[in-house]
Protein backbone atom coordinates (compact mmCIF):
# COMPACT_ATOMS: atom_id res chain seq x y z
CA UNK A 1 0.00 0.00 0.00
CA UNK A 2 1.37 3.65 -0.42
CA UNK A 3 -1.02 5.52 2.09
CA UNK A 4 2.36 6.93 3.36
CA UNK A 5 2.33 9.27 -0.05
CA UNK A 6 1.53 13.39 0.69
CA UNK A 7 -1.33 14.85 -0.07
CA UNK A 8 -0.63 16.16 -2.76
CA UNK A 9 0.77 13.25 -4.32
CA UNK A 10 -1.96 11.65 -4.04
CA UNK A 11 -4.26 14.29 -5.23
CA UNK A 12 -2.08 14.36 -8.40
CA UNK A 13 -2.32 10.87 -8.96
CA UNK A 14 -6.34 11.01 -8.76
CA UNK A 15 -6.49 13.69 -10.71
CA UNK A 16 -4.61 11.75 -13.59
CA UNK A 17 -6.38 8.68 -12.87
CA UNK A 18 -10.03 10.43 -13.13
CA UNK A 19 -8.72 12.23 -16.05
CA UNK A 20 -8.55 8.81 -17.80
CA UNK A 21 -11.72 7.55 -16.36
CA UNK A 22 -13.69 10.86 -17.76
CA UNK A 23 -12.33 9.53 -21.07
CA UNK A 24 -13.54 5.99 -20.75
CA UNK A 25 -16.97 7.61 -19.77
CA UNK A 26 -17.35 10.15 -22.32
CA UNK A 27 -16.80 7.83 -25.36
CA UNK A 28 -19.74 5.95 -23.93
CA UNK A 29 -22.01 9.36 -24.57
CA UNK A 30 -20.45 11.34 -26.98
CA UNK A 31 -20.43 8.67 -29.85
CA UNK A 32 -24.32 8.98 -29.73
CA UNK A 33 -24.63 11.92 -31.31
CA UNK A 34 -21.63 11.39 -33.99
CA UNK A 35 -22.81 7.81 -35.57
CA UNK A 36 -25.61 9.40 -38.20
CA UNK A 37 -22.83 10.80 -39.55
CA UNK A 38 -20.74 7.99 -39.47
CA UNK A 39 -22.73 5.95 -41.40
CA UNK A 40 -23.44 8.44 -43.89
CA UNK A 41 -20.12 9.65 -44.79
CA UNK A 42 -18.83 5.95 -45.05
CA UNK A 43 -22.76 4.54 -46.45
CA UNK A 44 -22.72 1.94 -44.15
CA UNK A 45 -25.32 2.18 -42.59
CA UNK A 46 -25.41 -2.46 -41.67
CA UNK A 47 -22.25 -1.29 -39.99
CA UNK A 48 -23.67 0.72 -37.30
CA UNK A 49 -24.09 -1.73 -34.84
CA UNK A 50 -20.69 -3.25 -35.04
CA UNK A 51 -19.11 0.64 -34.33
CA UNK A 52 -21.20 0.49 -30.98
CA UNK A 53 -20.75 -3.46 -30.08
CA UNK A 54 -17.07 -3.63 -31.20
CA UNK A 55 -16.01 -1.69 -28.00
CA UNK A 56 -18.83 -2.84 -25.54
CA UNK A 57 -17.17 -6.71 -26.49
CA UNK A 58 -13.34 -5.57 -26.08
CA UNK A 59 -14.24 -3.69 -22.65
CA UNK A 60 -15.94 -6.42 -21.25
CA UNK A 61 -13.61 -8.72 -21.58
CA UNK A 62 -10.85 -6.84 -20.72
CA UNK A 63 -12.12 -6.10 -17.56
CA UNK A 64 -11.33 -8.91 -15.50
CA UNK A 65 -8.09 -9.92 -16.98
CA UNK A 66 -6.70 -6.00 -16.50
CA UNK A 67 -7.29 -6.60 -12.58
CA UNK A 68 -6.22 -9.54 -12.26
CA UNK A 69 -3.03 -8.62 -14.35
CA UNK A 70 -2.66 -5.18 -12.11
CA UNK A 71 -2.52 -7.29 -9.05
CA UNK A 72 0.34 -9.49 -10.45
CA UNK A 73 2.30 -6.65 -12.35
CA UNK A 74 1.79 -3.88 -10.17
CA UNK A 75 -1.09 -1.26 -11.06
CA UNK A 76 0.68 1.64 -12.48
CA UNK A 77 2.59 -0.30 -15.62
CA UNK A 78 -1.26 -1.76 -16.35
CA UNK A 79 -2.89 2.02 -16.51
CA UNK A 80 0.02 3.25 -18.42
CA UNK A 81 -0.39 -0.03 -21.11
CA UNK A 82 -4.88 1.01 -20.62
CA UNK A 83 -4.30 4.78 -20.87
CA UNK A 84 -1.77 4.82 -24.06
CA UNK A 85 -4.04 1.65 -25.60
CA UNK A 86 -6.99 4.15 -25.17
CA UNK A 87 -5.45 6.86 -26.65
CA UNK A 88 -3.59 5.33 -29.89
CA UNK A 89 -7.13 3.37 -30.67
CA UNK A 90 -9.04 6.94 -30.09
CA UNK A 91 -6.43 8.25 -32.36
CA UNK A 92 -7.08 5.71 -35.17
CA UNK A 93 -10.30 5.63 -35.24
CA UNK A 94 -10.25 9.63 -35.81
CA UNK A 95 -8.07 9.02 -39.02
CA UNK A 96 -10.30 5.74 -40.27
CA UNK A 97 -10.69 5.72 -43.89
CA UNK A 98 -13.77 3.10 -44.26
CA UNK A 99 -15.89 1.90 -41.24
CA UNK A 100 -13.53 -1.33 -41.30
CA UNK A 101 -10.78 0.52 -39.82
CA UNK A 102 -13.53 2.23 -37.79
CA UNK A 103 -14.71 -1.34 -36.15
CA UNK A 104 -11.11 -2.30 -35.73
CA UNK A 105 -10.14 0.98 -33.82
CA UNK A 106 -13.23 0.91 -31.62
CA UNK A 107 -12.19 -2.55 -30.54
CA UNK A 108 -8.95 -1.27 -29.90
CA UNK A 109 -9.87 1.48 -27.79
CA UNK A 110 -12.27 -1.15 -25.72
CA UNK A 111 -9.36 -2.55 -24.55
CA UNK A 112 -7.65 0.46 -23.33
CA UNK A 113 -11.03 1.50 -21.96
CA UNK A 114 -11.27 -1.66 -20.32
CA UNK A 115 -8.10 -1.56 -18.87
CA UNK A 116 -8.54 2.05 -17.17
CA UNK A 117 -12.27 0.93 -16.15
CA UNK A 118 -10.41 -1.87 -13.88
CA UNK A 119 -7.57 0.14 -12.43
CA UNK A 120 -9.54 3.44 -11.40
CA UNK A 121 -11.28 1.90 -8.64
CA UNK A 122 -8.68 -0.03 -7.65
CA UNK A 123 -6.18 2.48 -7.36
CA UNK A 124 -8.15 4.33 -4.58
CA UNK A 125 -7.68 1.23 -2.77
CA UNK A 126 -3.46 1.68 -3.55
CA UNK A 127 -3.59 5.30 -1.93
CA UNK A 128 -6.16 5.29 1.00
CA UNK A 129 -7.32 3.41 3.71
CA UNK A 130 -10.82 1.66 3.89
CA UNK A 131 -12.29 5.39 6.15
CA UNK A 132 -10.80 7.19 3.25
CA UNK A 133 -11.77 5.59 0.10
CA UNK A 134 -15.31 6.48 0.01
CA UNK A 135 -14.46 10.16 -0.40
CA UNK A 136 -12.67 8.93 -3.92
CA UNK A 137 -14.81 6.72 -5.19
CA UNK A 138 -17.94 9.24 -5.03
CA UNK A 139 -15.63 11.80 -6.73
CA UNK A 140 -15.20 8.76 -9.78
CA UNK A 141 -19.22 8.38 -9.37
CA UNK A 142 -19.95 12.18 -10.21
CA UNK A 143 -17.23 11.59 -12.90
CA UNK A 144 -19.32 9.13 -14.70
CA UNK A 145 -22.78 11.25 -13.89
CA UNK A 146 -21.21 14.54 -15.66
CA UNK A 147 -20.30 12.80 -18.61
CA UNK A 148 -23.65 11.48 -19.32
CA UNK A 149 -24.32 14.93 -19.50
CA UNK A 150 -21.46 16.53 -21.55
CA UNK A 151 -20.97 13.73 -24.20
CA UNK A 152 -23.66 14.34 -25.96
CA UNK A 153 -23.45 18.25 -25.77
CA UNK A 154 -19.76 17.79 -26.63
CA UNK A 155 -20.48 14.88 -29.21
CA UNK A 156 -23.70 16.86 -30.66
CA UNK A 157 -21.07 20.65 -30.79
CA UNK A 158 -18.43 19.08 -33.00
CA UNK A 159 -20.11 16.84 -35.32
CA UNK A 160 -22.09 20.03 -36.22
CA UNK A 161 -18.71 21.23 -37.55
CA UNK A 162 -16.88 24.45 -35.01
CA UNK A 163 -14.11 26.20 -36.19
CA UNK A 164 -10.95 25.90 -33.53
CA UNK A 165 -7.49 26.96 -34.27
CA UNK A 166 -8.28 27.19 -38.20
CA UNK A 167 -9.70 23.71 -38.72
CA UNK A 168 -13.09 22.78 -38.71
CA UNK A 169 -14.58 19.95 -36.52
CA UNK A 170 -16.39 16.97 -37.73
CA UNK A 171 -17.18 13.27 -36.49
CA UNK A 172 -13.97 12.47 -36.21
CA UNK A 173 -12.79 15.33 -33.53
CA UNK A 174 -15.27 12.97 -31.19
CA UNK A 175 -12.26 10.79 -30.73
CA UNK A 176 -9.28 12.98 -31.55
CA UNK A 177 -10.56 14.67 -28.68
CA UNK A 178 -9.60 12.04 -26.17
CA UNK A 179 -5.64 12.42 -27.34
CA UNK A 180 -3.79 15.25 -25.86
CA UNK A 181 -5.92 14.21 -22.59
CA UNK A 182 -4.64 10.48 -22.81
CA UNK A 183 -1.21 12.08 -22.97
CA UNK A 184 -1.41 14.48 -20.41
CA UNK A 185 -2.59 11.27 -17.91
CA UNK A 186 0.15 9.20 -19.33
CA UNK A 187 2.76 12.05 -18.28
CA UNK A 188 1.01 12.20 -15.03
CA UNK A 189 0.43 8.72 -14.00
CA UNK A 190 4.05 7.70 -15.12
CA UNK A 191 5.88 10.79 -13.02
CA UNK A 192 3.97 9.90 -9.62
CA UNK A 193 1.80 7.07 -9.20
CA UNK A 194 3.42 4.09 -7.22
CA UNK A 195 4.13 0.80 -9.14
CA UNK A 196 2.35 -1.69 -6.32
CA UNK A 197 4.33 -4.50 -7.85
CA UNK A 198 4.73 -7.17 -5.59
CA UNK A 199 7.47 -9.57 -5.08
CA UNK A 200 6.12 -13.30 -5.78
CA UNK A 201 6.95 -14.21 -9.91
CA UNK A 202 4.11 -13.68 -11.45
CA UNK A 203 2.35 -16.98 -13.30
CA UNK A 204 -0.72 -15.96 -15.91
CA UNK A 205 -3.48 -17.85 -15.86
CA UNK A 206 -3.64 -18.15 -20.19
CA UNK A 207 -6.14 -21.12 -20.45
CA UNK A 208 -8.39 -19.12 -17.93
CA UNK A 209 -8.06 -16.00 -19.76
CA UNK A 210 -9.10 -18.27 -23.11
CA UNK A 211 -12.34 -19.48 -21.99
CA UNK A 212 -13.42 -16.19 -20.15
CA UNK A 213 -13.19 -14.40 -23.17
CA UNK A 214 -14.87 -17.15 -25.08
CA UNK A 215 -17.90 -16.99 -22.57
CA UNK A 216 -18.31 -12.96 -22.51
CA UNK A 217 -17.60 -12.22 -26.05
CA UNK A 218 -20.60 -14.99 -27.01
CA UNK A 219 -22.80 -13.70 -24.43
CA UNK A 220 -21.80 -10.14 -25.54
CA UNK A 221 -22.72 -11.40 -29.20
CA UNK A 222 -25.71 -13.13 -28.16
CA UNK A 223 -27.62 -10.57 -26.53
CA UNK A 224 -26.20 -7.48 -28.15
CA UNK A 225 -27.37 -6.68 -32.44
CA UNK A 226 -27.16 -9.85 -32.90
CA UNK A 227 -29.68 -10.43 -35.63
CA UNK A 228 -27.74 -7.41 -37.43
CA UNK A 229 -24.47 -8.96 -37.06
CA UNK A 230 -25.32 -12.48 -37.88
CA UNK A 231 -27.80 -11.95 -40.69
CA UNK A 232 -25.27 -13.68 -43.22
CA UNK A 233 -24.78 -16.85 -41.09
CA UNK A 234 -28.60 -16.75 -39.95
CA UNK A 235 -29.22 -16.53 -43.65
CA UNK A 236 -26.73 -19.22 -45.03
CA UNK A 237 -27.38 -21.78 -42.61
CA UNK A 238 -30.91 -21.05 -42.19
CA UNK A 239 -31.00 -20.09 -38.84
CA UNK A 240 -34.01 -18.44 -36.94
CA UNK A 241 -32.35 -15.55 -34.49
CA UNK A 242 -33.94 -18.23 -31.45
CA UNK A 243 -32.26 -21.11 -32.78
CA UNK A 244 -28.61 -19.34 -33.01
CA UNK A 245 -29.10 -17.73 -29.40
CA UNK A 246 -29.41 -21.26 -27.95
CA UNK A 247 -26.18 -22.88 -30.10
CA UNK A 248 -24.50 -19.27 -28.43
CA UNK A 249 -25.84 -19.98 -25.22
CA UNK A 250 -24.72 -23.36 -25.14
CA UNK A 251 -21.05 -21.81 -25.76
CA UNK A 252 -21.60 -19.94 -22.98
CA UNK A 253 -22.56 -22.38 -21.08
CA UNK A 254 -19.56 -24.50 -21.67
CA UNK A 255 -17.15 -21.84 -21.89
CA UNK A 256 -18.05 -21.18 -18.17
CA UNK A 257 -17.97 -24.53 -17.45
CA UNK A 258 -14.49 -25.36 -18.75
CA UNK A 259 -13.43 -21.50 -16.93
CA UNK A 260 -14.61 -22.57 -13.74
CA UNK A 261 -12.83 -26.07 -13.93
CA UNK A 262 -9.30 -24.00 -14.95
CA UNK A 263 -9.92 -21.39 -12.17
CA UNK A 264 -10.20 -24.23 -9.70
CA UNK A 265 -6.65 -26.00 -10.73
CA UNK A 266 -4.36 -23.20 -11.62
CA UNK A 267 -2.01 -21.06 -9.06
CA UNK A 268 -3.12 -17.75 -9.86
CA UNK A 269 -7.01 -17.98 -11.15
CA UNK A 270 -8.47 -14.40 -13.02
CA UNK A 271 -11.22 -15.06 -10.61
CA UNK A 272 -9.96 -17.33 -7.32
CA UNK A 273 -13.82 -18.94 -7.15
CA UNK A 274 -12.86 -18.78 -2.91
CA UNK A 275 -14.29 -15.36 -3.74
CA UNK A 276 -17.37 -16.35 -3.96
CA UNK A 277 -17.47 -18.03 0.02
CA UNK A 278 -17.13 -14.56 0.99
CA UNK A 279 -20.51 -13.74 2.11
CA UNK A 280 -20.08 -9.98 0.94
CA UNK A 281 -18.80 -10.33 -2.30
CA UNK A 282 -20.79 -12.95 -3.25
CA UNK A 283 -24.18 -10.28 -2.28
CA UNK A 284 -22.36 -7.38 -4.00
CA UNK A 285 -22.08 -9.39 -7.23
CA UNK A 286 -25.35 -9.91 -7.30
CA UNK A 287 -26.31 -6.90 -6.29
CA UNK A 288 -24.26 -5.50 -9.52
CA UNK A 289 -26.01 -7.41 -11.81
CA UNK A 290 -29.55 -6.50 -11.02
CA UNK A 291 -28.39 -2.75 -10.41
CA UNK A 292 -26.40 -2.66 -14.02
CA UNK A 293 -29.71 -3.85 -15.69
CA UNK A 294 -32.27 -1.69 -13.58
CA UNK A 295 -29.92 1.24 -14.56
CA UNK A 296 -29.81 0.76 -17.86
CA UNK A 297 -33.71 0.51 -17.72
CA UNK A 298 -34.08 3.36 -16.49
CA UNK A 299 -31.66 5.96 -17.68
CA UNK A 300 -31.47 4.62 -21.55
CA UNK A 301 -35.30 4.46 -21.72
CA UNK A 302 -35.69 8.27 -20.21
CA UNK A 303 -33.75 9.51 -23.20
CA UNK A 304 -35.65 7.80 -25.47
CA UNK A 305 -38.88 9.19 -23.54
CA UNK A 306 -37.85 12.82 -24.02
CA UNK A 307 -36.66 12.57 -28.03
CA UNK A 308 -39.87 10.72 -28.73
CA UNK A 309 -42.49 12.73 -26.94
CA UNK A 310 -40.66 16.01 -26.26
CA UNK A 311 -39.10 15.96 -29.60
CA UNK A 312 -35.64 16.57 -28.07
CA UNK A 313 -32.48 16.00 -30.34
CA UNK A 314 -29.61 14.04 -28.66
CA UNK A 315 -28.05 17.35 -27.37
CA UNK A 316 -31.30 18.50 -25.88
CA UNK A 317 -31.94 14.82 -24.26
CA UNK A 318 -28.47 14.98 -22.38
CA UNK A 319 -29.63 18.06 -21.44
CA UNK A 320 -33.04 16.93 -20.11
CA UNK A 321 -31.42 14.50 -17.73
CA UNK A 322 -29.17 17.33 -15.70
CA UNK A 323 -31.54 17.04 -12.61
CA UNK A 324 -30.47 13.27 -12.95
CA UNK A 325 -26.91 13.64 -13.07
CA UNK A 326 -27.48 16.66 -10.08
CA UNK A 327 -28.72 13.91 -8.00
CA UNK A 328 -25.81 11.17 -9.10
CA UNK A 329 -22.97 13.93 -8.04
CA UNK A 330 -24.85 15.26 -5.07
CA UNK A 331 -25.08 11.59 -3.55
CA UNK A 332 -21.98 10.31 -4.72
CA UNK A 333 -19.88 12.90 -3.34
CA UNK A 334 -22.14 14.04 -0.60
CA UNK A 335 -22.58 9.50 0.80
CA UNK A 336 -18.77 9.63 0.80
CA UNK A 337 -17.71 12.31 2.61
CA UNK A 338 -20.17 10.79 5.23
CA UNK A 339 -19.04 6.93 4.61
CA UNK A 340 -15.43 8.44 5.89
CA UNK A 341 -16.42 10.54 9.01
CA UNK A 342 -18.49 7.36 10.40
CA UNK A 343 -16.62 4.23 8.34
CA UNK A 344 -20.76 2.79 7.98
CA UNK A 345 -21.43 2.45 4.44
CA UNK A 346 -24.42 -0.31 4.48
CA UNK A 347 -27.04 2.03 5.66
CA UNK A 348 -26.02 4.31 2.57
CA UNK A 349 -26.57 1.52 0.00
CA UNK A 350 -29.58 0.41 1.58
CA UNK A 351 -31.26 3.55 1.61
CA UNK A 352 -29.93 3.94 -2.36
CA UNK A 353 -31.56 0.88 -3.66
CA UNK A 354 -35.13 1.27 -2.05
CA UNK A 355 -34.84 4.91 -3.29
CA UNK A 356 -33.87 3.99 -6.93
CA UNK A 357 -36.59 1.59 -7.01
CA UNK A 358 -39.43 3.92 -5.58
CA UNK A 359 -38.18 6.17 -8.31
CA UNK A 360 -38.26 3.55 -11.15
CA UNK A 361 -41.75 2.42 -10.08
CA UNK A 362 -42.92 6.36 -10.11
CA UNK A 363 -41.38 6.37 -13.95
CA UNK A 364 -44.34 4.22 -15.08
CA UNK A 365 -46.87 7.01 -14.01
CA UNK A 366 -44.99 9.47 -17.13
CA UNK A 367 -47.49 10.20 -20.18
CA UNK A 368 -47.42 11.47 -23.38
CA UNK A 369 -49.15 14.58 -21.55
CA UNK A 370 -47.11 14.56 -18.23
CA UNK A 371 -44.73 18.55 -17.89
CA UNK A 372 -41.17 17.57 -18.08
CA UNK A 373 -41.19 19.35 -14.42
CA UNK A 374 -42.96 15.73 -13.46
CA UNK A 375 -40.11 13.90 -15.31
CA UNK A 376 -37.55 16.42 -13.54
CA UNK A 377 -38.65 15.49 -10.10
CA UNK A 378 -38.63 11.93 -10.23
CA UNK A 379 -35.27 12.12 -11.96
CA UNK A 380 -33.71 14.50 -8.73
CA UNK A 381 -34.54 11.33 -6.54
CA UNK A 382 -33.87 8.52 -8.71
CA UNK A 383 -30.06 10.13 -9.27
CA UNK A 384 -29.83 10.56 -5.64
CA UNK A 385 -30.44 6.93 -5.04
CA UNK A 386 -28.56 6.34 -7.77
CA UNK A 387 -25.42 8.22 -7.15
CA UNK A 388 -25.35 6.12 -3.29
CA UNK A 389 -24.97 2.34 -4.50
CA UNK A 390 -22.56 3.20 -7.12
CA UNK A 391 -19.27 3.96 -5.57
CA UNK A 392 -20.26 1.69 -2.10
CA UNK A 393 -20.63 -1.73 -4.18
CA UNK A 394 -16.85 -1.30 -4.86
CA UNK A 395 -16.16 0.20 -0.63
CA UNK A 396 -17.42 -2.84 0.59
CA UNK A 397 -15.81 -5.76 -1.64
CA UNK A 398 -12.51 -3.58 -1.37
CA UNK A 399 -13.10 -4.03 2.78
CA UNK A 400 -13.31 -7.70 2.54
CA UNK A 401 -9.96 -8.19 0.76
CA UNK A 402 -5.92 -7.76 1.20
CA UNK A 403 -4.32 -5.72 -0.85
CA UNK A 404 -2.62 -7.89 -3.44
CA UNK A 405 -6.15 -8.97 -4.23
CA UNK A 406 -7.95 -5.73 -5.04
CA UNK A 407 -7.73 -5.35 -8.31
CA UNK A 408 -9.58 -8.81 -9.15
CA UNK A 409 -12.28 -8.26 -6.76
CA UNK A 410 -12.54 -4.30 -7.80
CA UNK A 411 -12.33 -5.38 -11.40
CA UNK A 412 -15.16 -7.89 -10.54
CA UNK A 413 -18.21 -5.48 -9.41
CA UNK A 414 -17.67 -3.72 -12.96
CA UNK A 415 -17.56 -7.01 -14.88
CA UNK A 416 -20.73 -8.18 -13.37
CA UNK A 417 -22.78 -4.79 -13.52
CA UNK A 418 -21.44 -4.64 -17.08
CA UNK A 419 -22.99 -8.41 -17.59
CA UNK A 420 -26.05 -6.82 -16.50
CA UNK A 421 -26.77 -3.84 -18.18
CA UNK A 422 -25.48 -5.89 -21.47
CA UNK A 423 -28.53 -8.61 -20.37
CA UNK A 424 -30.62 -5.89 -19.53
CA UNK A 425 -30.47 -3.99 -22.51
CA UNK A 426 -31.07 -7.29 -24.36
CA UNK A 427 -34.33 -7.67 -22.47
CA UNK A 428 -35.72 -4.39 -22.24
CA UNK A 429 -34.97 -4.19 -26.33
CA UNK A 430 -37.32 -7.32 -26.39
CA UNK A 431 -39.64 -6.26 -24.09
CA UNK A 432 -40.03 -3.04 -26.31
CA UNK A 433 -40.42 -4.25 -29.63
CA UNK A 434 -43.10 -6.80 -28.02
CA UNK A 435 -44.89 -3.97 -26.89
CA UNK A 436 -44.80 -2.42 -29.60
CA UNK A 437 -45.79 -4.70 -31.99
CA UNK A 438 -48.94 -4.77 -29.75
CA UNK A 439 -49.99 -1.46 -29.13
CA UNK A 440 -49.07 -0.21 -33.35
CA UNK A 441 -51.28 -2.70 -34.76
CA UNK A 442 -52.41 -1.49 -37.99
CA UNK A 443 -49.94 1.38 -38.45
CA UNK A 444 -48.80 0.20 -41.99
CA UNK A 445 -52.00 1.28 -43.30
CA UNK A 446 -51.62 4.92 -42.25
CA UNK A 447 -51.37 7.22 -45.33
CA UNK A 448 -47.59 7.96 -43.99
CA UNK A 449 -46.29 5.22 -43.88
CA UNK A 450 -48.05 4.27 -47.22
CA UNK A 451 -46.24 7.69 -48.60
CA UNK A 452 -43.01 6.63 -47.13
CA UNK A 453 -43.20 3.35 -48.74
CA UNK A 454 -43.71 5.02 -51.84
CA UNK A 455 -40.07 7.14 -51.65
CA UNK A 456 -36.76 5.89 -52.68
CA UNK A 457 -35.05 7.32 -49.57
CA UNK A 458 -37.88 4.47 -47.76
CA UNK A 459 -34.71 1.68 -48.29
CA UNK A 460 -32.56 3.71 -46.04
CA UNK A 461 -34.76 4.11 -43.73
CA UNK A 462 -35.09 0.41 -42.95
CA UNK A 463 -38.06 -2.41 -43.03
CA UNK A 464 -41.73 -0.14 -42.61
CA UNK A 465 -43.01 -3.00 -40.80
CA UNK A 466 -40.64 -3.35 -38.43
CA UNK A 467 -41.53 -2.11 -34.67
CA UNK A 468 -38.72 -0.46 -34.28
CA UNK A 469 -38.24 1.39 -37.55
CA UNK A 470 -41.15 2.72 -37.06
CA UNK A 471 -40.08 4.12 -33.85
CA UNK A 472 -37.05 5.79 -35.26
CA UNK A 473 -39.49 7.09 -37.96
CA UNK A 474 -40.60 9.61 -35.33
CA UNK A 475 -37.21 11.12 -33.88
CA UNK A 476 -36.61 14.51 -34.47
CA UNK A 477 -33.54 14.24 -36.96
CA UNK A 478 -35.28 11.52 -39.40
CA UNK A 479 -38.25 13.33 -38.99
CA UNK A 480 -36.43 16.49 -40.50
CA UNK A 481 -34.99 14.52 -43.08
CA UNK A 482 -38.19 13.01 -44.18
CA UNK A 483 -40.09 16.44 -44.36
CA UNK A 484 -37.10 17.84 -45.79
CA UNK A 485 -37.57 15.53 -48.72
CA UNK A 486 -41.00 15.79 -49.50
CA UNK A 487 -40.50 19.40 -49.35
CA UNK A 488 -38.15 18.68 -51.81
CA UNK A 489 -40.63 16.02 -54.14
CA UNK A 490 -43.54 18.87 -54.62
CA UNK A 491 -41.28 22.25 -54.68
CA UNK A 492 -41.71 21.92 -58.70
CA UNK A 493 -45.64 22.10 -58.12
CA UNK A 494 -48.01 25.20 -58.18
CA UNK A 495 -48.22 26.56 -55.19
CA UNK A 496 -51.71 25.69 -54.24
CA UNK A 497 -50.95 22.32 -55.15
CA UNK A 498 -47.84 22.03 -53.28
CA UNK A 499 -49.54 24.31 -50.24
CA UNK A 500 -52.72 21.17 -49.74
CA UNK A 501 -50.13 18.61 -50.45
CA UNK A 502 -47.32 20.04 -47.74
CA UNK A 503 -50.57 20.45 -45.17
CA UNK A 504 -51.89 17.12 -45.91
CA UNK A 505 -48.17 15.07 -45.58
CA UNK A 506 -47.85 17.23 -42.16
CA UNK A 507 -51.33 16.25 -40.42
CA UNK A 508 -50.42 12.84 -41.57
CA UNK A 509 -47.14 12.95 -39.81
CA UNK A 510 -48.74 14.68 -36.54
CA UNK A 511 -51.30 11.39 -36.69
CA UNK A 512 -48.50 8.92 -36.93
CA UNK A 513 -46.42 10.76 -34.36
CA UNK A 514 -49.59 10.91 -31.92
CA UNK A 515 -50.20 6.56 -32.36
CA UNK A 516 -46.34 5.95 -31.84
CA UNK A 517 -46.08 7.99 -28.60
CA UNK A 518 -49.03 6.37 -26.95
CA UNK A 519 -47.45 3.24 -27.67
CA UNK A 520 -44.53 3.70 -27.00
CA UNK A 521 -45.01 5.30 -24.04
CA UNK A 522 -47.42 2.24 -23.26
CA UNK A 523 -44.54 -0.18 -23.89
CA UNK A 524 -42.40 1.51 -21.59
CA UNK A 525 -44.82 1.24 -18.47
CA UNK A 526 -43.52 -2.58 -18.71
CA UNK A 527 -39.90 -1.62 -18.70
CA UNK A 528 -40.16 0.35 -15.55
CA UNK A 529 -41.88 -2.33 -13.71
CA UNK A 530 -39.35 -5.16 -14.58
CA UNK A 531 -36.35 -2.47 -13.92
CA UNK A 532 -38.35 -1.41 -10.41
CA UNK A 533 -38.65 -5.02 -10.01
CA UNK A 534 -34.86 -5.88 -10.30
CA UNK A 535 -33.96 -3.02 -7.81
CA UNK A 536 -36.32 -4.45 -5.53
CA UNK A 537 -34.56 -7.66 -5.53
CA UNK A 538 -31.20 -5.91 -5.28
CA UNK A 539 -32.74 -3.39 -2.28
CA UNK A 540 -33.94 -7.37 -0.61
CA UNK A 541 -29.95 -8.89 -1.28
CA UNK A 542 -28.25 -5.49 0.38
CA UNK A 543 -30.00 -6.38 3.47
CA UNK A 544 -28.31 -9.44 3.80
CA UNK A 545 -24.68 -8.02 3.30
CA UNK A 546 -22.86 -8.17 6.88
CA UNK A 547 -21.15 -4.81 7.25
CA UNK A 548 -17.18 -4.93 8.35
CA UNK A 549 -16.72 -0.96 9.87
CA UNK A 550 -13.94 0.75 7.67
CA UNK A 551 -10.65 1.22 9.21
CA UNK A 552 -8.47 4.54 9.33
CA UNK A 553 -5.04 3.35 8.35
CA UNK A 554 -2.84 2.50 11.54
CA UNK A 555 1.02 2.19 11.34
CA UNK A 556 1.92 -1.59 11.29
CA UNK A 557 -1.41 -2.53 10.04
CA UNK A 558 -1.32 -5.98 7.50
CA UNK A 559 -3.28 -4.95 4.37
CA UNK A 560 -6.08 -6.84 5.16
CA UNK A 561 -6.84 -4.65 8.50
CA UNK A 562 -6.90 -1.55 6.08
Amino acid sequence: MHHHLSLRSKVIIMASVMASMFLVALDQTIIATALGKIVEEFNAYDSLSWIVTAYLLTTTITVPIAGKLSDLFGRKLVLLAGVAIFGAGSLLSGMAGDVNQLVLWRAVQGIGGGIITANAFTIIGDLFAARERGRWQGMIGAVFGLSSVIGPLLGGWLTDGQAILGLTTDWRWTFLINVPVAIIAFLLIMAFCPPLKHDNKPKIDYFGAIFLTIALATLVLAVDNTETIFANVMDTFNLSLTGLRLIMGSIVALATAAFIWTESRVEEPIIPLRFFKNRTYSLVMIVATLFGAGFMGSILYLTQFNQQVFGAGPTESGLMLIPMVAGIMVSAIGSGQLISRTGKYKRFMEFGVVLATIMIALLTTLTPESPYWHEAIIMVALGFGLGLVMPIMNIAVQNEFEQRELGVATSSVQLFRTLGSTVGIAIFGAMLTAGLTANLKGIEDTAYIQALKQSPAASKIGDLSEPNTQLNLNMPDIKSEITKGFETSVASLPAPVKSAATKQFKENQSEYSDKIIHAFSKSLRSIFVTSASLMLIAAVVVFFIREKELKHATAGATPGEM
